[in-house]
């Protein structure tokens, strides 16, 4: 619901900049809840920017019930998921397949690789849920902090969101840039790896050592009365890859649909890609669940883990609504079109821009997929002039504007909250942690990008 609002850039990106510094002070300094801070400062901003009066509550509810409309199925669902995993002793059994595989010292190494894997046609909300309990429970094992454990994880889903087709952000990008999807796959890979290896797993080892966040209240509360004969390794497996089966469908055929390879409006494609849709998928694999637990754990017992599982996420749903509120109003103000505006005639190389204007939209809204799909518009007429571009190029061009759509995820980004309530961390820590590591894999991807179109 954007506005046609009669303010001035500079209007506009003063407002956006007073926006945030007023979120940091009332959240890191005077210690205000999160949920409540994010409503006032975006109803503020909603008024400071011109948003009339009669739209200043409709867009408010736009972005909270947004947010929500897609957070609140993968967290519900996911979090069942991952009770009935973890206290059937899945979760573990798994973890000790894992390390099992790759040896105790390499323990957040397996963790992180099992997540790049799942990565590929997974979503970051829904995988970093469906993996969590699994990495709590390694942590749980061999103790230390569990940013040495969540952060590789949390980072590969990240980087193979942001920067590997088939997620909808370098697809959108690609074809509005005319970048070779198949090239793309390969070059997003080339990048996406050592990216996740410095910026993600490196940096949770180094941190980890100094940031110290203990098991959160939700995974010390498990049941201590798993069934006396835990799932097979195989069984786990398959529910994990249950959902990223039934999402590949639906990414998976969404990028051949885009590149012409198939025809659009195919009915099986159309039924297949439905049942490939997250909240589906998860749904799906919810009832796979039921249908192989209910035998161990009993009809009561499973209704009573759906329940409990559900109270405690209460307040990641609320301030993750309340983060998709704050960047809806940023969105409908026009502080993100003002941003790219002030960018994109610079006269800076392409692949530069690209990075900036998308590390702006990203900073202002929130918003990955929204800042990489914008920036990708707004250079298309500037790629399209640009004389000489391979592709190559084109294709680092995409990777440089997922890397700005990365850095600095902070109180906008919808992730940035469920990362800090599923952690139990604080704000200020989370900023430490969360957000240093996104800044560093997208100034990664950019850099390496870069490089690989300077060379080719």
């Amino acid at each position: 619901m954007d506005m046609n609002l009669a303010a001035s850039p500079t209007h506009l990106l003063l407002t956006g900049l007073g926006a945030v510094v007023v979120l940091v002070l009332l959240i890191l300094i005077l210690r205000i809840h999160a949920f409540v801070a994010l409503i006032g400062v975006s109803a503020l901003t909603a008024v400071v920017a011109g948003i009339p009066s009669a739209s200043i509550v409709p867009v408010m509810v736009s972005g909270f019930g947004g947010t929500l409309a897609s957070v609140a199925l993968l967290v519900g669902l996911g979090c069942m998921i991952g009770k009935l995993l973890e206290v059937t002793g899945g979760a573990q059994v798994l973890a000790d397949g894992l390390i099992n595989r790759f040896g105790e010292a390499r323990a957040p190494f397996a963790l992180g690789v099992a997540s790049l894997l799942f990565g590929f046609p997974i979503f970051f909300d829904a995988g970093l849920i469906v993996m969590f309990p699994i990495l709590m429970s390694v942590a749980d094992k061999f103790g230390g902090s569990t940013l040495k454990y969540a952060l590789p994880a949390a980072g590969a889903f990240a980087v193979m969101h942001a920067f590997v087709p088939p997620h909808p952000g370098p697809v959108a990008a690609a074809d509005l840039l005319g970048a070779d999807m198949g090239l793309l796959l390969l070059i997003g890979l080339v990048v996406a790896l050592p990216a996740w290896y410095v910026g993600a797993y490196c940096f949770a080892l180094y941190t980890g050592r100094r940031i110290v966040i203990d098991l959160p209240p939700l995974f010390k509360q498990a049941s201590q009365t798993p069934p006396l004969k835990p799932p097979a390794f195989g069984t786990v497996l398959a529910v994990l890859l249950t959902p990223v089966v039934l999402i590949f469908m639906d990414t998976g055929l969404n990028t051949l649909t885009v590149t012409g390879t198939l025809p659009p409006d195919l009915p099986w494609v159309d039924i297949l890609r439905t049942l490939g849709k997250t909240p589906i998928a998860l749904l799906v694999t919810l009832i796979l669940c039921l249908v192989l637990f209910t035998p161990a754990l009993g009809k009561k017992r499973i209704e009573q883990l759906c329940g409990e599982s559900l109270a405690p996420v209460c307040g990641v749903i609320l301030v993750t609504g309340a983060g998709g509120m704050f960047g809806g109003v940023l969105r409908s103000s026009g502080i993100g079109d003002a941003l790219a505006g002030l960018l994109h005639d610079t006269g800076l190389p392409v692949i530069v821009a690209a990075f900036v204007i998308s590390t702006c939209l990203r900073v202002a809204q929130g918003s990955a997929t929204v800042a990489l799909t914008t920036t990708a518009a707004l250079m298309a007429p500037i790629v399209a002039a640009a004389p000489g571009l391979s592709a190559v190029d084109l294709c680092c061009v995409v990777i440089a504007i997922a890397g700005g759509a990365t850095v600095l995820s902070h109180f906008n980004d919808s992730g940035f909250w469920l990362v800090s309530r599923l952690l139990d961390m604080d704000e200020k820590t989370t900023l430490k942690t969360w957000t240093v590591m996104e800044t560093l894999l997208g100034s990664l991807a950019f850099i390496f990008a870069g490089l690989l179109s300077l060379i080719f």
